[in-house]
């Protein structure tokens, strides 16, 4: 009986065809890079790739800047209005 209703469960979380599709349409319109082609004619693959490559993207910008908003914090007082935003940013 497990098993029957482990493969009932399984079965019933799958994602359909139709359903990857939609999603790849999305992260079509959401990646820059691919939003900004002039082309339609992208695989499925090179979209997740492209997506993949633009999280990592996003996440050395937030490194970044959160760096540099470590580095300001260190120039201010530590007690003013401006530090407690800033330290409200970094966390």
């Amino acid at each position: 009986m497990s098993s029957r209703r482990s493969r009932q469960q399984s079965a019933s979380t799958r994602i359909s065809d139709d359903q990857i599709i939609d999603l790849v349409s999305k992260l079509r319109q959401l990646v820059p890079e691919i939003r900004d082609r002039r082309s339609d004619k992208v695989s499925a693959s090179k979209v997740l790739q492209e997506t993949c490559n633009y999280i990592r993207s996003l996440h050395r910008e937030v490194d970044d800047l959160s760096e540099r908003l470590s580095q300001l914090l260190a120039t201010i007082d530590a007690d003013s209005p401006e530090a407690a935003i800033i330290r409200s940013l970094i966390n």
